[in-house]
């Protein structure tokens, strides 16, 4: 479950009101006592990870919500206290906490170590916040371009290479004591479609689930991983009954359990998302996730719907009680591994110590380094030097900011420019830029050395194409940088010199205008393939590769 509020015990007026609407309680620490929670999830926009002392305090009180006598006489039970910390395009913990390169990022640098060391990191402050389970690492292998919700939160497209950093991540995140979880079984890769607002197909056999999909999972059972999220996916081949694989006996049980061999903690995704609500009803959920094979059921719409389906569920005999206690003694076992019943309070001491600090940061920037991947250099355009090159025109796509960015795409590179010794002159055109703001670019564009654009998920059609013709045709060299998915430049004109970064948080972006400026050489090597636009059938950039100078 989510609760609004900065605090267990004296949220905002606008977060009681927000608990009462969604929840029915006006505090975590009453939600903890009416629902006899097992565990509660942060997210941003839930208020409750606004700063890291802040967020130490609310897991304090949560905690504490759960083992007071007073406030919690018969369970006493510490809570599993959990975010969605990958880091990337999806960070719920944001600065000044240290923000470290996502999946597809730490796919291009291509160094089990180097992963290993960033769920290091990660896990280390989250732990210092009293946060003990991540969802994360992704383990989907992402074989499709147009996936809308995997992407870059995935390693890449090769099995084997996906299941190599999904193994090392486990072990960096499980060496800092905390539960590591690997997502979204049976993997949800291979989608046009987002489950968050409808239910995904997966038209792959078995055979080819094995081959693809099958082995960084596998990877994390031997590491062994504390919990593993389910996907709201339709697997046919999976379960011929077509039910979403959250819900799905054959996929849970048979496959994951029996055949994997798995027997941690196994938790839905958001059970909010539409593609787990398209067959059932929220009060059907539940309950058939549990049958399924399901222990956690994360972030039910209506606890109190859910709370009474379950319960109705164990009365009529569809539930049976010792179904329900191996789900509890998991969970149990997990938060005993976790030494959250000697253990379960975090201190402000331990948040300055581990959380952002100089040598976090100076990791996350050296890591970063290895990461961004030189696609186009044409004449040598780059590094681009400062005598010869100095003033830059910075234009671009400056879409909605993850937690690990201090000012938009375009804002913070013009400012890493600044601090190389560049003249850097920002102006922000967006994803789809108007005729107009097309025409102040090319503008701008005059007696400039060089232009930066910035761009992001270029489809078909897009005004960023246009942007980019216009820019080429003023004569001034241009360099792109795709700010997200490295495909960009499939269907982009020709340019100087280009470049992917995988993200556009300030760790990911400083380290690409380092590589532009000359600072470090581009280390990256495409961890998938960029096909051509005009005949996807046609590899344009194969995977592994990667310029340098």
């Amino acid at each position: 479950m989510h609760v609004y509020g900065h605090s267990a015990t004296e949220p905002d007026q606008a977060d009681i009101d927000s608990n009462l609407k969604e929840l029915g309680v006006r505090t975590a620490a009453e939600a903890v006592a009416k629902y006899h929670l097992g565990g509660i999830i942060y997210f941003g926009w839930a208020h409750n990870t606004r700063a890291p002392h802040q967020i130490a305090d609310l897991s304090n009180g949560i905690q504490h919500a759960a083992l007071d006598p007073e406030d919690s006489p018969t369970a006493r039970i510490p809570l599993l206290i959990s975010t969605d910390q990958e880091h990337g395009a999806v960070a719920r913990v944001g600065v000044p906490a240290t923000l470290l390169p996502g999946a597809m990022a730490l796919g291009a640098a291509g160094s089990r170590s180097t992963a290993r060391k960033a769920a290091r990191i990660a896990g280390t402050e989250l732990r210092a916040l009293g946060i003990r389970q991540n969802y994360a690492p992704v383990a989907d292998v992402n074989v499709n371009p147009a996936n809308p919700v995997i992407g870059v939160r995935s390693f890449g497209s090769d099995p084997e290479a996906v299941a190599e950093l999904v193994a090392a991540q486990v072990k960096g995140y499980q060496g800092t004591d905390i539960a590591s979880t690997s997502k979204h079984f049976p993997g949800h890769g291979d989608t046009k479609d987002d489950s968050h607002s409808k239910l995904p197909y997966i038209h792959h056999t078995r055979e080819q689930w094995e081959t693809l999909d099958a082995p960084p999972f596998r990877a994390a059972v031997a590491a062994g991983i504390d919990s593993i999220m389910t996907a709201h996916i339709v697997v046919p081949a999976l379960d011929p009954a077509e039910d979403p694989a959250t819900l799905s006996r054959p996929i849970l049980t048979g496959i994951l359990r029996e055949e994997l061999g798995y027997d941690g903690v196994v938790v839905t995704d958001s059970l909010g998302m539409q593609g787990v609500r398209t067959k059932y009803g929220d009060d059907r959920v539940p309950v058939l996730a549990l049958k399924a094979g399901v222990d956690q059921l994360l972030n039910p719409p209506k606890p109190e719907i859910a709370w009474n389906a379950v319960l109705q569920a164990v009365r009529d005999g569809e539930l049976t009680q010792a179904r329900l206690d191996e789900s509890i003694l998991r969970i149990l076992r997990l938060k005993a591994k976790l030494d959250l019943f000697s253990d379960p309070y975090v201190t402000s001491r331990g948040v300055d110590r581990s959380v952002g600090t100089r040598a976090h940061l100076t990791a996350a920037d050296r890591i970063a380094d290895e990461t961004t991947t030189l696609l186009v250099n044409e004449g040598e355009l780059l590094p681009l030097s400062r005598r010869t090159r100095r003033d830059v025109l910075v234009v671009g796509a400056d879409p909605a900011s993850p937690s690990g960015t201090t000012g938009p795409p375009t804002t913070v590179i013009g400012r890493e420019l600044t601090d190389l010794g560049f003249t850097p002159t920002v102006l922000p055109t967006g994803t789809a830029p108007s005729a107009a703001k097309i025409a102040e670019a090319v503008a701008a564009a005059a007696g400039k050395d060089a232009v930066l654009v910035g761009t992001y998920n270029v489809a078909a059609g897009s005004a960023q194409i246009a942007l980019v013709e216009a820019l080429v045709g003023t004569g001034v060299p241009v360099v792109t940088l795709a700010i997200r998915n490295p495909y960009d430049v499939a269907r982009l004109p020709a340019v100087g010199a280009s470049l992917a970064a995988y993200c556009w948080t300030d760790v990911e972006l400083r380290a690409a205008v380092r590589v532009i400026a000359g600072r470090v050489h581009p280390h990256g090597k495409l961890p998938v393939p960029v096909q051509r636009a005009d005949d996807p059938a046609q590899v344009l950039y194969p995977v592994g590769y990667g310029l340098t100078y």
